[in-house]
């Protein structure tokens, strides 16, 4: 080591010991006012019980509409406090008159991943809750045969506990307007006013189709195109890696389909990775068939952005990162490893599965390069028609780890971006075998272990 004694170099270390503090120490602070919030919330909940709002929400519609039931309360003077469903205890349970839940379902049934735990801690227990009054708002999707399959699931529960229901439960098909309304109009009669906030979604801008490029030319699979879109007016609107956009399409306007943004704003351009899909009678999907095959480049494209904050950095943009994927999943995964480059955090760990290296490795120029200049650590690719015996990304993960428990034990975060059928519950079943299902659901409880599956 060479020492100095030149004051100037002392003052650039000085500076540079200084600015690294404070950028590892800025997802603390951000982790602590969380909890200082939260904790300050209950205490004033405690003080003056109130209603409580608890959501459990896997791409943010949940919380929105949670936060917005939370405004028309406030409007009335009807104290109220927010909560994940996660943060409730069977005390909290057994204390609260009113407590209001807007929960998603996860695939086919399940409840989304931050609030597995409830549902395995408390779920399966028998819990007297007589005093409790309660309504419910599930979201879904009809195209799963489980539609509404976890809201379905506790408002049962909460019936064979003894609360007592204050309306129907209200079953929301993809965000339906009618649906929201009929919730609305619930609250609204609750709360003794009809005065109520702004319900209504963002609106859609006008964006163009600048470029529209197939990634896969000669594949087994389905065509999957590169898209690059950009506001007709105005600056482009700034976005977080992890955050989604949803397209209405000319045919279904009512029913926008979402989409991971494959970009970062650095790069110019909302991108997106769309797969073309094709019924069984050969017709196209609405959205999909929309943009890849029949809109011209220049067209009018109806777009806003959507914040996905279960699927953001945010406090693991410090940590080691293990990134899992197959298919067009690679979109959200890709921008994260944008904005990891961007910041110079190096400690990724991309595993990725397709068909066949010759026709499906999407992005490959860009990963050859990133691990060259440091920024992707460790990459496996798995190319399940590459050899005799098929081979998936969960058997590739399931041979690492030992790798994996490595990884975690150095701090690392876990995101699951893919097919919801096959890979994401191989990928978990894996990780559980690697870490124990313990550690995974703690995982998940602290923000470590996220997903984006469809």
């Amino acid at each position: 080591m060479i020492w100095t004694n030149d004051p100037t170099r002392w003052m650039l270390v000085a500076g540079m010991g200084v600015g690294y503090a404070l950028v590892c120490l800025a997802p603390y602070l951000r982790t602590r006012r969380k909890r200082q919030a939260a904790a300050r919330a209950k205490a004033e909940a405690a003080a003056a019980p109130g209603w409580i709002i608890a959501y459990a929400s896997q791409t943010g519609n949940a919380e929105e509409l949670a936060q917005q039931t939370l405004a028309t309360l406030k409007l009335a003077g009807i104290p109220a406090q927010l909560s994940e469903l996660s943060d409730l205890s069977a005390a909290d349970l057994q204390q609260a008159e009113r407590i209001l839940f807007l929960v998603s379902t996860y695939g086919e049934g399940d409840a989304p991943d931050a609030a597995a735990a409830f549902a395995g801690r408390l779920m399966t227990t028998t819990l007297p809750l007589p005093q409790l009054h309660y309504a419910v708002l599930a979201l879904g999707d009809s195209a799963y045969v489980h539609y509404c399959g976890f809201g379905r699931a506790l408002d049962q529960w909460l019936q064979a506990q003894g609360a007592q229901s204050l309306f129907p439960r209200v079953e929301v098909n993809r965000s339906s307007a009618e649906a929201i309304a009929q919730w609305r109009q619930h609250l609204s009669h609750l709360a003794g006013t009809s005065d109520a906030p702004d319900w209504s979604a963002p609106a859609f801008d006008a964006w163009r189709l600048i470029e529209r490029v197939q990634l896969n030319a000669g594949s087994a699979g389905a065509p999957i195109y590169h898209l690059e879109l950009m506001p007709e007016q105005g600056a482009l609107p700034a976005w977080q890696s992890g955050d989604l956009v949803q397209i209405a399409a000319p045919a279904d306007p009512a029913n926008a389909r979402d989409y991971s943004i494959a970009s970062i704003p650095a790069d110019g351009s909302v991108q997106l990775l769309v797969r073309l899909h094709t019924h069984e009678d050969g017709s196209h999907g609405i959205a999909s068939g929309w943009l890849t095959q029949q809109a011209p480049l220049g067209a009018a494209v109806q777009l806003r952005l959507r914040q996905h904050k279960r699927f953001r950095l945010e406090a693991n943009a410090e940590r080691p990162l293990i990134l899992i994927g197959n298919g067009s999943g690679i979109a959200g995964l890709r921008g994260h490893l944008k904005a990891r480059a961007m910041t110079g955090q190096g400690r990724n760990w991309l595993l990725f599965g397709e068909r066949n290296a010759a026709h499906d490795y999407h992005y490959r120029a860009e990963l050859d390069g990133w691990q060259r200049d440091g920024m992707l650590e460790k990459l496996d690719m798995v190319f399940s028609r590459d050899q005799a015996e098929r081979l998936y990304v969960q058997d590739r993960l399931a041979a690492q780890a030992a790798d994996v428990r490595a990884w975690i034990e150095q701090g690392a975060a876990i995101y699951i971006c893919g097919s919801l059928d096959g890979m994401a519950g191989g990928v978990d079943a894996a990780l559980e075998a690697a870490l124990g299902r313990e550690a995974l659901d703690q995982l998940t409880a602290t923000g470590r272990y996220r997903r984006d599956v469809y």
